[in-house]
This record gives C-alpha cells, sequence and structure tokens, in this order.
C-alpha cells in the first residue's frame, strides 16, 4: 500500500525513469542563473510547475474567468465545473471516501490552523495533551500552540534521535500517560527528509482514544498516500509542493468529524441561510470555503494531479532514491561535510553542513554557480536547537533532476571550500 510504503521498499523491477524527457516539461529549468544552466534542488520548498499546469491557469484566465457556483451564466458554468472536478481529482488521488471531506484551503498551514482552531477550540480543555513530533515545521506546533494557550491544554513534543527517527516506544508512553487528545505528526520531515511511519502513529494515536493529523506536505509529492488504508483524521498538504501553484492547498478530514466542527471563518459560501435572528451554515466542504476561492489555483492543482497520473510514479520514485544515494555517497567523501538526517527511511532531502562554513554563506555561492538550494533553519528549528546547530544547507531532489545536477553540486561545494 503506497500509503504505508517505505522507500527503501521499491520494487526491484522498477523501469529506468527518463529524466531528461520530464524536464522538457518544466519551463523554468531551461534558463541560466548566474551564467550557469540551472540546478534546482529547492524542491522541498517548492516544486517547479509543468507547462500543464501553467496552460490551465491561464486558459481559466482567458476564456472562462467568473465566480463559482452561484453564476447564471455560461462562464461561471463552465469555472464551477473545472473547479469541482479538481475536487473530484483530489478525492481518487487521496482515496478520500467523499469528495465532500476535502476542503480548499491557502496551503498546509491554513488546513492545520483550522483544524486547531475549529476542532480544537470545541474539543479542547484545561489539562488536555497535544502531542507533536520534534522534527515538526513551525506550521504544525505554533497553531497547537496557540490553542492549546486559549484551552489551558499542553503542547509536548515526541523525542526525535540524533539520526532523525522517531522514538514510536517514547510516544506510546507518553500516550498510556493519558489525556492525549491529538498526535499531530509530519509524514515526512521538511528539515531531515525522515519517512515518519505513521500507520503505525495514528494506530496507537486511535487505541489510546486520541485523534491524528499528519501533515502530508512533504509526502505526496513522492509517492501516493491513501487516507483511507492510513486511517487517519486529518491530512494536510500544498498544491505548490506538488507542482502546483502557489496559494492553494488541501484539508482532509474524515466526514463525521469535520460536520460536528463549527465553521472557521464567516462569510459569503459558507451560509445556507442568514438572517439578524440567526444563521444556518452550508452543508459540507462548502461550510469551511468561506468568500471567493483561488479559482483558477484550484483548477491548476487539478492540472498538476493529471499530470502525475500520467507519470511511471514508481519509477520517479525509484529514480529519486537512486539521486539521494548517490548524493550521500558523493557527500560521505567529501572532507568536512556533515550529513544532518540519517534516517533510514527518508525522502530524497540531503542537509548538510561545512565545517567552518556558515550555511547561508554556502547557499550564496552555490547560488552564484547557478545552483539553488536552501539554508537556514527551515522552520524547524526545535530539532536544530537539540542538534545544536543553527541550521544546514539542504538539497532537495525531485524527479526532473539527474546526475548531472548532482555532479553540478558537488562541483560547485569543491569551489566553496576552497574559496571559504
Amino acid at each position: 500500500m503506497w500509503g504505508n510504503w517505505a522507500m527503501s521498499e521499491l520494487p526491484a523491477t522498477v523501469a529506468p525513469f527518463d529524466a531528461e524527457r520530464v524536464r522538457a516539461d518544466f519551463p523554468i529549468l531551461q534558463q541560466q542563473v548566474n551564467g550557469q544552466p540551472l540546478v534546482y534542488l529547492d524542491n522541498a520548498a517548492t516544486t517547479q510547475k509543468p507547462e500543464a499546469v501553467i496552460q490551465a491557469i491561464c486558459d481559466y484566465y482567458r476564456q472562462d474567468n467568473s465566480n463559482v457556483h452561484r453564476g447564471a451564466h455560461t462562464l461561471a458554468d463552465r469555472a464551477t465545473q473545472a473547479f469541482e472536478a479538481a475536487r473530484i481529482k483530489l478525492q481518487g488521488f487521496l482515496n478520500a471516501a467523499e469528495s465532500r471531506e476535502l476542503i480548499w484551503t491557502r496551503g498546509t498551514t491554513e488546513a492545520i490552523n483550522l483544524v486547531a482552531a475549529s476542532w480544537g477550540r470545541s474539543q479542547l480543555q484545561a489539562g488536555d495533551r497535544i502531542l507533536v513530533s520534534a522534527m515538526e515545521h513551525h506550521s504544525n506546533i505554533v497553531p497547537w500552540q496557540m490553542v492549546a494557550a486559549e484551552r489551558g491544554a499542553s503542547v509536548e513534543p515526541i523525542p526525535v534521535d540524533a539520526s532523525g527517527t522517531l522514538d514510536l516506544s517514547a510516544l506510546q508512553a507518553m500516550l498510556e500517560a493519558g489525556r492525549v487528545r491529538m498526535v499531530a505528526c509530519g509524514h515526512v520531515s521538511n528539515a531531515l527528509g525522515s519517512i515518519n511511519p505513521v500507520e503505525q502513529i495514528i494506530a496507537l494515536a486511535h487505541a489510546a482514544g486520541a485523534f491524528c493529523l499528519i501533515d502530508g506536505a512533504q509526502a505526496v509529492g513522492h509517492f501516493p498516500v491513501d487516507v483511507q488504508a492510513l486511517d487517519c483524521d486529518f491530512y494536510a498538504f500544498s498544491a505548490h509542493k506538488l507542482f502546483g501553484p502557489t496559494g492553494v492547498g488541501v484539508l482532509y478530514g474524515k466526514a463525521a468529524l469535520l460536520e460536528a466542527m463549527p465553521p472557521y471563518q464567516g462569510g459569503g459560501e459558507m451560509i445556507e441561510t442568514v438572517s439578524f435572528a440567526g444563521t444556518r451554515y452550508n452543508q459540507l466542504p462548502y461550510k469551511f470555503e468561506a468568500g471567493t476561492p483561488d479559482i483558477a489555483g484550484v483548477i491548476g492543482f487539478g492540472a498538476a494531479i493529471d499530470y502525475l497520473n500520467g507519470l511511471d510514479r514508481a519509477g520517479a520514485a525509484a529514480h529519486e532514491q537512486a539521486l539521494l544515494a548517490y548524493a550521500e555517497e558523493r557527500a560521505r567523501q567529501v572532507p568536512g561535510l556533515r550529513l544532518v538526517g540519517t534516517a533510514a527511511h527518508k525522502t530524497s532531502v540531503m542537509s548538510f553542513l561545512l565545517e567552518g562554513a556558515h550555511p547561508a554563506d554556502v547557499g550564496m555561492l552555490l547560488d552564484q554557480q547557478g545552483v539553488a538550494v536552501r539554508t537556514g533553519n527551515h522552520c524547524a528549528q526545535p530539532i536544530m536547537d537539540q542538534y545544536g546547530i543553527p541550521g544546514t544547507v539542504r538539497a532537495s531532489f525531485s524527479f526532473y533532476n539527474t546526475r548531472d545536477d548532482v555532479d553540478r553540486l558537488f562541483a560547485a561545494l569543491d569551489k566553496v571550500r576552497q574559496f571559504l
């Protein structure tokens, strides 16, 4: 089952993946930066967009631009059909039981805030506990801290070891201590690449009577996810890390939970009737979709799903894993280079430090050679503090990257080491 699948368990018979052919689908990769062909290795921050996604967004604005759901004219009808078709595509993509379980948001961050604000404010009581992994992105820590402060609850970190592996035995002990209402955990760490055993985490949470939210922002672009098979209560991710546009994301929630939750925002679309005597809210999913949505973004999201469904995803994943293995092998041969995040199961993220060099300086010097990476704490300051480091240089690979990109990275790093 893909949602529970470890990247090291890819079938041995996967056919070779033609990354060079796929690269031609991404216009932005066909350029030079600082006089060098672009090597884009910042995919964990945002992925690039294929021409099909760009064209879908342009076509909406050129041909169908209208608000959705309420218009009594042809443009509104076409826009609404394309908008809701994207929701149906996403239902199949995640194997959700119903399309009404999928709420459009501005991204993973808003999706988590929605759950924290709506579910948290209506369910949490003083003394309740929320568990989050120590390697979480800030967007899966701060919203819980905010609602916990309001409700008198606490937010506690699930320990992570030096390799970047979550401690399941510690999680079990924390759950057995009682009063845990929510376990919030990333499917994949953005800072380290660690793939968390979310199927086990969800099962442990449920056995203790807790709910479970999974931040899937770093997972869905690397391998398929089946929310019914995982049995998660909530799953959140963003389009822009899935080869779609920025400013749009999705919250999956089990229908019974979403039905019981109060609206997150008030306004148009989320209502059935309004009077000064009282308001009756709309049905799912519209109860949580107040105001005019990012219609073009949702349509572009649908186009990104179509694009991914047309790829050999097992082949793409095997290609990414081969790139990671090659890059880490090269890294271990570089004097003074320290890999950060060495869990047994990882996506194609390589975080590292160069001895005597600040990550920001390394990133700047790589950029001067046309190599795009990310530096800093990657919005995961608690795990960086645990490791006693200010941050890392992060090279993150996608299926359109090649071995030549890896070679260019290490050739550029050699020059950085000589300069510094």
